[in-house]
């Protein structure tokens, strides 16, 4: 059925090239236009991962939806198999503009109208068509090139196909998102698909255009790289005034690591606020009454050696360190970058009273679970300061697989304590982390903090602020034995911001409140659903 609509090779202009060397041109554009599909592919994960949230969502609504579109776009691409240079011409340069454009108009989206939902679903789907359209294509030209039966030809596309899924893979985590980062990492990406599939046409397949499909590649050709080569340049700009409509003037510090963006906004001696991939995590207006709730009830009785998961901000660790009594102080924090920041920067160094100068600490880059269960030291005040749960690689550290790792590190009497969100906005999400604790064997005490006494509020993953975010903080209490209401003990320094009958009273409104049956979430069952 294909041959009989393919033309003969003596009703078709004779190939610039050898029919093996042209098979080979063909197959090298199957690879490099597979790679940069792939990479597009990944980017749109990446990309709505971080501004959305919730990966595996994200990565289910991409997948879908682009897979869905390939098949619209198989089918669409018979239109095009009477002419199918000029056709796959177009459609490289439609999805090196598409693909490469997507990452920065995706951040736009979310930096100047606040949502990126749609943009994702509508750049998911156009890319799709476009990859969709490719293999019909590169079919009519390989035979166009070296006339084969159907399954060799459908076996050497497929292969090089997948090859180039395979570079483009493993490229994007490894060399182009350290290297360019997202946004230039996809204008690259695009320029090379562009430059790829307009080669391959305009020589191998020049003798097929007509003259005006010849100008018409060239022109849509050295536009689109143009334009994307334009991007490329002014990046940095754009990269910037994003970030001032998203954060506001003050940003002193902005950079994208390995794990997350981290974004300092303030003046040294003003407000405060810190960035983690978009969230607020702290707001120097009301951190204090969040890290004091945090540390200090779990600090009544031994604490001689304390372990924070968590908190490379250091400011768990000053509320640990305000106990003239703590020996030794162990901070296992993921991103170096956010333990850097925090030792050098004047006003976070300051907010955190110079935490990572005090020899009692020690600073420990890792994943909090894979540390936990290489470690051999016994803690007796385990301190969970880590961000929200969600469908991410962060729910696990939210199991009750995690906590039966830190209940193995606790001392006999030891006490581990948990952020674990809104109990007002998110009461779900505490419970199933309370009966998540209580899963590992220990028994909890679950306690509430108001965060809006100073006029601003809990932000989604810590104390931060704004109008549409929790009232208050939640936090478990756990230990073998049934820990103590929470409150100061004996030789605890003066609160600051709290006192024994807030936490009490907090205490007992979460008692109130404590429903009959919730699951625990799981390694191989995650139960949490991250907030947007």
């Amino acid at each position: 059925m294909i041959d009989q609509q393919i033309p003969l090779r003596g009703s078709a202009a004779p190939l610039p090239v050898r029919p093996r060397t042209g098979r080979l041109l063909v197959l090298a554009a199957v690879f490099v236009c597979a790679a940069c599909g792939l990479v597009y592919e990944l980017e749109l994960v990446a990309m709505a991962s971080y501004l959305i949230g919730d990966s595996v969502t994200q990565a289910s609504v991409v997948l879908s939806v682009m897979v869905f579109a390939m098949g619209v776009g198989s089918l669409l691409a018979k239109r095009l198999r009477g002419r199918p240079a000029v056709g796959f011409g177009l459609i490289e340069a439609a999805l090196a503009l598409a693909g490469g454009t997507s990452a920065i108009v995706l951040y736009a989206c979310f930096a100047w109208f606040g949502e990126s939902r749609h943009a994702l679903v509508g750049f998911s789907f156009v890319i799709g068509v476009l990859i969709g359209a490719e293999i019909p294509l590169l079919m009519t030209l390989i035979q166009r090139v070296d006339r084969q039966d159907a399954g060799g030809a459908v076996a050497d596309l497929f292969a090089a196909d997948y090859v180039g899924a395979l570079v483009g893979g493993l490229a994007f985590p490894f060399l182009l998102l350290p290297m360019m980062g997202q946004l230039t990492g996809a204008l690259f990406t695009g320029t090379v698909n562009a430059a790829a599939g307009g080669a391959l046409v305009l020589w191998v397949f020049r003798r097929d255009l007509t003259r005006r499909s010849r100008w018409l590649l060239i022109a849509v050709n050295g536009l689109v790289i143009a334009l994307l080569a334009t991007a490329s340049v002014l990046v940095d700009d754009f990269e910037r005034a994003a970030r001032r409509a998203v954060y506001g003037e003050s940003v002193r510090v902005a950079v994208r690591t390995g794990v997350q963006e981290v974004v300092l906004t303030g003046a040294r001696h003003g407000p405060l606020d810190l960035y983690l991939d978009g969230r607020l995590r702290v707001s120097s207006r009301d951190e204090y009454r969040y890290h004091e709730a945090l540390v200090q009830p779990a600090m009544r009785g031994s604490h001689r050696r304390v372990l924070i998961l968590g908190g490379g901000d250091g400011l768990a660790a000053r509320e640990v360190l305000r106990h003239p009594d703590v020996e030794t102080l162990v901070v296992v924090e993921l991103d170096p970058a956010v333990t850097r920041l925090a030792r050098a920067d004047p006003a976070l160094s300051e907010l955190n009273a110079h935490a990572y100068r005090d020899p009692r600490l020690t600073p420990v880059t890792a994943d909090a679970f894979t540390w936990l269960r290489h470690n051999r030291d016994r803690f007796d005040v385990v301190v969970s300061d880590l961000p929200d749960p969600g469908i991410t690689s962060g729910a696990k550290l939210y199991a009750a697989e995690f906590y039966g790792l830190v209940a193995r590190t606790l001392e006999p009497g030891g006490r581990l304590v948990v952020h674990a969100g809104s109990p007002s906005s998110g009461p779900e999400t505490f419970w199933t982390v309370e009966a998540s604790v209580r899963a590992a064997g220990l028994r909890t005490l679950p306690y509430r903090v108001d965060g809006r006494l100073t006029g601003f509020a809990a932000g989604p993953e810590g104390p931060g602020g704004g109008t549409d975010a929790p009232r208050d903080w939640g936090y478990v209490l756990a230990g073998r034995q049934t820990p103590r209401v929470p409150g100061a003990g004996p030789g605890a320094p003066a609160p600051r911001a709290l006192g024994a009958r807030e936490l009490s009273a907090g205490s007992r409104a979460m008692e109130r409140a404590r429903p009959r049956e919730v699951p625990p979430s799981t390694l191989v069952h995650p139960r949490y659903q991250e907030d947007h």
